[in-house]
């Protein structure tokens, strides 16, 4: 076994030294390291840029309504009395003087039948009051007879005369209330709604049908008191058939209500159609667009939307420098792809539309290769 001296192990120990000399040796290797290796360039940020340019933007409202018609009415008996036939449903067109229901006519058809009779009994009376009348004017003629008993026969036809002018009223008027139990129909149409039954019993005026008359239509929309508040000519619109979107036609503004509809907050518009295609019938839904002013707008994609603080903003490029600052602008509406600038940017300056959401303020970037 060999066995090894601790001598020369003791020699090879440096002899203690001072602190300061051991920090000095330890920091000249480490500083050595670091005059060696050199800090790298941070690289420019890839971004696709746009350079801003004002166009012509013509925005549009489409609103959804319905096709009615220019003039309606509700009818209604003018006489009380139990319904007995209905002859017309609702969608069924008729022509003016069509019987549409029929109510029990048993107490006109009496009225009528009493009637007759009095103006009957009115006629004999006045044949009676004029022989008499008669008589006494040739007795008064000769001499026979009193002044008095003369101006009573007289007055005696005068009443009886105008007893057969009160029957006969009273019979002309028991005949219309027999043509009131037959309700007919005022003018060419189609009946848009049905409110009895037969068996029914229905009072004087109560509304019995719809009617919708032929003729010129319009359509019916509901709109939001802000549409008018924008630069859209509402003086023409374009309408499409909602169901077929190659039924359209023309029409312009008829009416504007004065008054905003309490429970909906909308405006109701009506829109006169210029000669309706047979396809728009009544109560068909239609989409009415009316186009807005053009105006000159610059518009940007959505990607290039971004914030200062609570107010949007927009990464601009500096040409010289190639560094972006975040500009802040103001949006004028929302399209569906893009964004309607109002305020806060002009006409060539270049915007990053692209890669803008991990970009700070001074901070260089590339654009080769970009969309301007």
């Amino acid at each position: 076994m060999h066995h090894f001296a601790a001598y020369p192990l003791a020699r090879a120990i440096p002899r203690p030294m001072s602190a300061a000399l051991a920090l000095a040796l330890l920091a000249a290797p480490l500083a050595a390291c670091s005059d060696g290796a050199a800090t790298p360039a941070k690289r420019a940020a890839f971004v696709h840029t746009e350079i801003v340019r004002s166009q012509d933007q013509q925005a549009s409202v489409t609103l959804t309504g319905e096709v009615q018609a220019r003039f309606s009415a509700d009818l209604s008996f003018r006489v009380t009395g139990r319904v007995i036939a209905r002859l017309v449903e609702v969608g069924d067109h008729v022509n003016a003087g069509d019987v549409l229901a029929v109510l029990d006519s048993a107490e006109q058809q009496a009225d009528v039948s009493a009637g007759t009779a009095a103006v009957a009994s009115a006629e004999a009376q006045l044949r009676v009051a004029q022989a008499t009348y008669d008589r006494q004017k040739a007795l008064m003629t000769s001499g026979f007879t009193t002044r008095t008993v003369y101006d009573k026969a007289q007055e005696g036809l005068r009443t009886a005369e105008g007893g057969l002018e009160a029957a006969k009223a009273q019979l002309g008027t028991a005949k219309d209330a027999l043509g009131y139990t037959k309700l007919r129909a005022e003018a060419a149409g189609v009946i848009t709604a049905r409110h009895v039954e037969v068996g029914q019993v229905v009072q004087a005026a109560q509304s019995v049908f719809s009617l919708a008359q032929d003729g010129e239509r319009d359509a019916v929309f509901y709109v939001y008191e802000s549409v008018f508040l924008g630069d859209t000519d509402p003086g023409r619109v374009s309408l499409t058939l909602v169901s077929d979107r190659n039924v359209t036609a023309s029409g312009r503004v008829r009416e504007v209500s004065p008054v905003i509809d309490p429970k909906s907050s909308t405006i109701r518009v009506k829109v006169a159609i210029e000669n309706p295609p047979p396809a728009m019938t009544l109560g068909s839904a239609v989409a009415g667009k009316v186009k807005a002013k053009a105006q000159q707008r610059i518009a940007l994609p959505w990607t290039a939307l971004m914030a200062a603080g609570n107010k949007p903003a927009v990464w601009t490029v500096d040409p010289a420098t190639r560094t972006v600052s975040l500009k802040p602008i103001v949006i004028g509406a929302y399209d569906a792809r893009e964004v309607l600038i109002k305020s806060g940017l002009q006409p060539g300056e270049r915007v990053v539309i692209e890669g803008g959401k991990l970009l700070s303020i001074g901070e260089l970037v590339t654009y080769e290769g970009d969309r301007s």
